[in-house]
């Protein structure tokens, strides 16, 4: 068997920020790393430090357009601050780019593409990558939702087309509808994409009816007994009939019942329950291999308990 989990991450990911008292910030990363060790279960993690995305692999996901804007944004911002002028370049109301957004970006995706590359080698089972900013809702030409670029679609198609796999899945268990993530592999048959997330929330989007989405819209205040459920009927015959040789997650923490970003009842045990089963999964059709990217989860201290618990089934701890 290959040889435990790895975390990548890279301190240009806390760089990026979109101003005082936005939510999706920084500390994240810092409520995670302090839960890390004040577990111990650091130690059972290889720590790998994430290289930036090229621009070819970020193509497999995105316009070339779209990828030029996001740059041209935040390496503008270097002359308009030092002309005295704005430090965030807006996107839409929630989302901004700093003058250090583009590197970030560059590295969230990087570590995704860098675990692929690893789980692959059979260096590491599995991999967690500890990033942001966050990737689901980014779509192939446009920002949005505190995301600029997909980091898990990207690397899944990176597996199929630079690893020459022909089958894999993508699991987003976010509060949120993964959009982004859905407009870039919607009938893409070689990608199984399974989530459920809260109904009617954001965003707003005209869910595509392909053949390769299991999508569950759920209500608000769903409890995690119900989302095991639904999980157990409605994904796994999915995953077992579709035999993914290789799975990454869309890790949203969100869904946790103390984070006020959502209205579900999740708890540390559900998402553990989840990581479980996606292990079994692997284990059983993809030689254990597994990439899990950090989406959201704003409530830091249940954020960092909920990472640890994935952290823990994965690295089987």
């Amino acid at each position: 068997m290959s040889q435990g989990t790895g975390y990548f991450t890279h301190r240009d990911c806390w760089k990026h920020e979109m101003g005082a008292g936005h939510p999706e910030c920084p500390q994240r990363l810092d409520a995670i790393e302090d839960r890390l060790l004040i577990t111990g279960l650091d130690v059972a993690l290889q720590r790998r430090e994430a290289t930036p995305a090229s621009m070819a692999d970020l193509e497999l996901g995105h316009g070339r357009m779209h990828l030029a804007a996001l740059r041209g944004l935040s390496d503008g911002l270097r002359d308009e601050i030092a002309a005295g002028g704005p430090t965030h370049a807006q996107i839409d109301p929630d989302t901004s780019i700093n003058v250090h957004s583009w590197e970030a970006i560059l590295m969230a995706a990087g570590a995704a593409i860098d675990a692929t590359d690893a789980v692959m080698a059979g260096e590491l089972e599995n991999a967690f990558c500890a990033v942001r900013p966050p990737g689901h809702h980014a779509t192939r030409h446009q920002a949005m939702g505190f995301c600029f670029v997909n980091n898990v679609a990207v690397a899944a198609k990176y597996a199929l087309e630079r690893h020459g796999l022909k089958r894999v899945a993508i699991i987003d268990f976010d509060v949120h509808h993964g959009n982004g993530t859905e407009d870039i592999v919607a009938g893409d048959e070689r990608i199984l994409m399974c989530s459920f997330y809260q109904h009617p929330f954001y965003p707003a989007w005209n869910h595509a009816e392909a053949p390769n989405l299991v999508n569950l819209p759920v209500p608000a205040y769903t409890r995690g007994m119900d989302i095991r459920e639904l999980v157990d009927m409605m994904w796994l015959p999915r995953l077992e009939a579709h035999r993914p040789e290789m799975i990454f997650i869309s890790a949203g923490f969100d869904g946790h019942r103390e984070d006020d970003m959502g209205q579900l009842g999740l708890v540390e045990n559900d998402y553990a329950w989840m990581t479980e089963r996606l292990v079994e999964v692997a284990r059983r059709h993809a030689q254990g291999r597994i990439v899990s990217c950090l989406e959201g989860g704003y409530h830091l201290s249940a954020l960092a308990r909920s990472v640890e618990a994935h952290l823990r089934v994965l690295a089987g701890v």
